[in-house]
């Protein structure tokens, strides 16, 4: 069985069609590499785009991340031979296949199909699949996408602007705020009205993230355009974070740290994390269901927690040694 329960706190989008950023790729300190293949290659380099990426993936080392590609949709005459080319050549050097733009289980499917026979032909491992949820036709059919494939199935990224454009929302960031998104409350004694601003993308994140729990997928948050505004790239990953997003795509170097850092479980959470299994380690053994700690009441509901904590610290404290 493929391994299911990688890191994602970042996933860096590297053009196929650039050969400096390949070879810089494994060395850039992300969880995720994913190779595109779709919206940063123009039609005229797609050919040698998916030649550059067999290159890389047979010559450099990329031990040090997970490696995806993200394929050109299934729109497109593209996308097969993306798979047939890259896979054949080097299936054996990749984790997961990103699919853009899905919009029913039905997409999955036939990548699925044809990855088994690819893997079957040349006695490849199992190569996993990420989705991107990025039109309305994939955020209505949200769930039937990650009931889809169980046996591959591993992560669903929010596509912020693809998805912007099919909803028709009236916003030109990408993966940023929007001032004409907010309230006004009620006048105050002085007759003065505050606007609140609000997040455009809590419904879709919520909905997407309520998804993959339930399916045992991880769910993950996707670009943020502007890559001179570090802290407005924390600001959105920390939202995802709390909204059950484990992961945020990086579309410069410079974000992969930002994400790191955001989806990294500070040392205070920790030790309380730690602290909670042992507590209540005592109470399972005089007979109780619950106790306070600090104050606050824990119980069942808090191991389950404290066990996700504990889990993706000692991830990544071994994938650093």
């Amino acid at each position: 069985m493929a391994i299911k329960n990688r890191l994602h706190r970042s996933e860096l989008a590297v053009p196929g069609s650039n050969k400096r950023m390949l070879e810089k790729a494994p060395d850039a300190g992300a969880d995720v590499v994913f190779l595109d293949l779709e919206d940063a290659v123009a039609p005229d380099d797609k050919a040698q785009a998916r030649a550059n990426i067999i290159e890389a993936l047979t010559t450099y080392d990329w031990s040090r991340c997970a490696v995806s590609i993200r394929m050109n949709g299934l729109d497109t005459h593209y996308a097969y031979r993306d798979l047939v080319d890259i896979v054949e050549a080097c299936g054996d050097k990749l984790d997961t296949i990103l699919i853009p733009k899905v919009g029913s289980a039905a997409d999955v499917y036939f990548v699925a199909t044809l990855l088994s026979q690819i893997e079957a032909y040349k006695g490849y491992p199992q190569i996993n699949i990420h989705v991107l949820i990025e039109t309305a036709m994939g955020m209505a059919n949200v769930e039937e996408i990650a009931r889809a494939c169980p046996e591959r199935m591993e992560a669903m990224v929010f596509g912020v602007a693809d998805y912007a454009a099919s909803v028709r929302a009236r916003t030109t960031q990408i993966g940023g705020a929007n001032a004409d998104y907010g309230m006004l409350t009620d006048p105050d004694e002085r007759g003065e009205r505050l606007y609140h601003w609000g997040d455009q993308w809590h419904y879709a994140i919520s909905r997407m993230a309520a998804a993959c729990r339930a399916y045992g997928l991880r769910p993950i948050d996707g670009p943020f355009g502007d890559f001179g505004d570090p802290e407005g790239y924390k600001v959105a990953a920390r939202r995802a974070a709390a909204l059950g997003c484990e992961g945020k795509w990086a579309i410069h170097p410079s974000q992969v740290a930002l994400a790191n850092e955001v989806f990294t479980p500070t040392a205070t959470e920790v030790d309380r994390a730690r602290r909670i299994l042992v507590e209540m380690e005592k109470a399972a053994k005089e007979g109780k269901g619950a106790v306070s700690l600090d104050g606050r009441l824990i119980d069942a509901a808090s191991i389950r927690m404290a066990e996700n904590v504990v889990k993706q610290i000692e991830q990544i404290e071994a994938r650093q040694h």
